[in-house]
């Protein structure tokens, strides 16, 4: 498989068994015993590296400052909107 043609046909079996080729797996880095992520992403189906898949979400969040806590804000979110609907419900 070349670098320009990365499509391939591959056939669902009946079990719902998927068989990539090895041409393909060789050019993603699969090897035999990994385990992949599966996901459904835009009607098509999407199988990643769980490695693959941090590299990602580390080189989306490498901008954030190290003394930021996305965990704490996101909780400080919550919480005003908790108290907002805790508003709205007594009124």
């Amino acid at each position: 498989m070349n670098e320009l043609s990365k499509s391939v046909e591959v056939h669902l079996g009946s079990q719902g068994h998927l068989v990539i080729p090895a041409a393909l797996r060789r050019s993603l880095g699969f090897e035999p015993g990994d385990a992949l992520i599966a996901r459904q992403e835009e009607g098509r189906l999407v199988q990643e590296l769980p490695e693959t898949i941090k590299l990602r979400l580390k080189a989306r969040f490498s901008q954030v400052p190290k003394d930021r806590s996305l965990a704490d804000e996101l909780i400080a979110e919550r919480r005003e909107e908790a108290k907002r609907e805790n508003t709205e419900i007594r009124n």
